[in-house]
């Protein structure tokens, strides 16, 4: 028999047993606060965002497995220095630290095109840049330049 994929959004630590998680899990004969546990805990670090989940099921062994997507880029950085809204004039709304801009690169970094860590620090400046935020107080287009500079090497390899 094939596996069964179950896709759902979950709001990060929150999941439920009731819709849409419990009327899609409790058919396939698996124990339903065990799989939000899991999910709950897979996607605690996501708290306040709502985050693709897939939870994949052989419904033969009742055997699970749960794979977490990530909020879109936008929403980490948003959530980093608590914006509500990007720019909506091309003034600057907000300020990444450095840290902050790597933990949010090595959050994304499975999902986006970058081969590496610096690259997938690019991409997400590209959407702080998008936003109106900054990063250390300079603009996207200068934080690119120190970094293809080799400004930051030491903690991009």
């Amino acid at each position: 028999m094939k596996k069964e994929t179950i896709e759902i959004l979950v709001e990060g630590g929150k999941a439920t047993g009731g819709p849409p998680l419990g009327p899609k899990i409790g058919p396939l004969g698996l124990n339903i606060n065990e799989v939000v546990a899991a999910i709950n805990e897979k996607t605690s670090g996501f708290a306040g965002m709502k985050i693709p989940v897939k939870v994949v099921v052989d419904p033969e062994t009742k055997k699970y497995e749960i794979q977490v997507g990530t909020p879109p880029t936008s929403a980490l950085i948003k959530k980093e220095i608590g914006l509500d809204t990007g720019t909506k004039d091309g003034s600057i709304v907000g300020n990444l630290s450095f840290d902050q801009l790597l933990k949010i690169a090595n959050m994304k970094k499975p999902s986006l095109i970058a081969n590496d860590l610096k690259g997938a620090v690019k991409e997400v400046i590209g959407t702080c840049k998008t936003l109106g935020v900054t990063i250390e107080g300079k603009s996207a287009k200068e934080m690119t330049k120190e970094i293809n500079n080799g400004a930051y090497e030491e903690r991009l390899t």
